[in-house]
């Protein structure tokens, strides 16, 4: 793991596996990472981009949370969700979205990410792994080598991902909006 951190620590850009689905990860405000993210992807400024924590004491850092929604969010973490809040001082303005000043924040299930985010001492940003004309993220080692394995410093291997992404619920305006119905169960907010 601490290959991987090194990279990451030195401006390189990752794919890593989470418990919904492989992700591109990198040093948080990286700029250069994230222009690399932007460009493989063929995303715009206004691509939202998530904070990938190992747990709950790193939250309050970048994000504003009332109480009820940190109950919420510790009873669904770690999980396959990703938590829309207003961002903190903290987070670089270009990782934020550029009209609310919110930040996606998540704490995945995956003993893998749990040990590369313990071992780098803080969170990293992070963006699904989805390529401009695919439906779904890829899921593959061999084929993401085969794909972009020239554009990332390197591809942890974990075996085939699943393909269905973080459910994103957004809880910046002071109840719980669904952005996006994914592996989390949402019905409990619908």
């Amino acid at each position: 793991m601490k290959i991987v951190v090194d990279i990451i620590r030195a401006g390189g850009l990752i794919v890593y596996p989470t418990d919904t689905s492989y992700a591109f990860g990198c040093h948080i405000g990286d700029k250069r990472a994230i222009d690399r993210i932007h460009r493989i992807r063929r995303t715009d400024k206004k691509h939202n981009f998530t904070l990938v924590c190992a747990d709950l004491s790193e939250i309050s850092l970048y994000a504003k949370v009332d109480n009820w929604a940190y109950r919420l969010i510790k009873s669904l973490t770690p999980g396959p969700y990703t938590f829309i809040l207003a961002a903190t001082r903290e987070v670089p303005k270009r990782l934020q979205n550029p009209k609310r000043r919110t930040i996606g924040l998540r704490v995945p299930d995956h003993a893998l990410v749990v040990s590369m985010l313990e071992e780098l001492g803080e969170p990293i940003m992070s963006s699904t792994l989805l390529l401009p004309g695919d439906d779904f993220p890829l899921t593959d080692p061999f084929e993401i080598e085969e794909r972009i394995g020239h554009e990332v410093e390197a591809i942890i291997d974990a075996g085939a991902a699943g393909i269905e992404p973080s459910s994103v619920l957004d809880l910046s305006n002071g109840f719980v909006e669904i952005v996006r119905a994914g592996r989390g169960d949402v019905s409990q907010f619908a």
